[in-house]
């Protein structure tokens, strides 16, 4: 295992942090490893918003969810999808009667793939330094607040967000479904998964018993059919497409 391997393997969600700041020259440099990531067609659909007041912080915070760790990490990055931006310079060379697809589904799916591989590149990095970082899905809760807050214009939105700072206590390491679960080999195996899947259940009911000593051991087939089952941020759709988004 080469030394990128092994820290792609150490990767685990931080949640405490210390309160020193990520300096802008780090912080200037993980944004600039994520910038590296593939994109498709070069355009780079994507911007971040770094929040270090900390008054923002508070406010973003509430708006995930009352998640403390938003206020308390030195700085959050909000990682938008952003169509506004390659729209608005491309003006220049588009007729004025030319059909615009900025709004298609496809487009959409460019720039949220983008905005997700720059900000997992920037992760690998943040990480490498020996910073901690944590996803935040939170951020699409009350998602039209939040895009208020950071003024996104139209054809933005934020996907997630992301706390970054030194971490003050180590984190478990979630166990990951076994590589037979999720690989392939020339054709979809449908059927193929669900030894693995039934290993998996194994696995985490024995990570959940110790984590919480004992108070959960729900395996992950049951977790899946909670989540599967629960209305989960119904708005996003009308959101998106007051947005500009998925119009066709």
């Amino acid at each position: 295992m080469n030394e990128v391997v092994a820290q792609l393997m150490q990767h685990r969600s931080v949640r405490s942090f210390d309160p020193t700041p990520v300096p802008e020259t780090d912080l200037r440099e993980i944004v600039a490893a994520g910038q590296m990531a593939s994109t498709s067609s070069n355009v780079q659909a994507y911007s971040v918003v770094a929040v270090t007041d900390p008054a923002l912080k508070r406010e973003l915070s509430v708006l995930t969810g009352n998640q403390a760790y938003v206020e308390t990490c030195p700085v959050f990055l909000v990682w938008c999808a952003d169509l506004n931006r390659p729209s608005r310079a491309a003006n220049t060379y588009i007729e004025s009667d030319a059909d615009v697809y900025a709004d298609s589904a496809e487009s959409f799916i460019v720039a949220t793939v983008d905005a997700a591989l720059a900000a997992q590149n920037a992760a690998i990095a943040a990480e490498s330094m020996g910073y901690g970082i944590c996803y935040i899905g939170g951020i699409r809760n009350r998602i039209e607040e939040v895009s208020t807050l950071l003024g996104l214009p139209s054809l933005a939105y934020p996907v997630f967000g992301m706390c970054v700072g030194l971490p003050v206590q180590p984190s478990g390491q979630r166990p990951r479904l076994p590589v037979e679960a999720v690989l392939h080999w020339n054709r979809y195996d449908a059927d193929g998964v669900f030894g693995p899947v039934a290993e998996y259940d194994e696995t985490m009911t024995r990570y959940l018993r110790m984590r919480t000593e004992g108070r959960k051991s729900t395996p992950w087939t049951k977790i899946m059919a909670e989540w599967l089952t629960r209305p989960n941020r119904l708005h996003m759709l009308d959101y998106l497409k007051n947005r500009g988004f998925l119009k066709r």
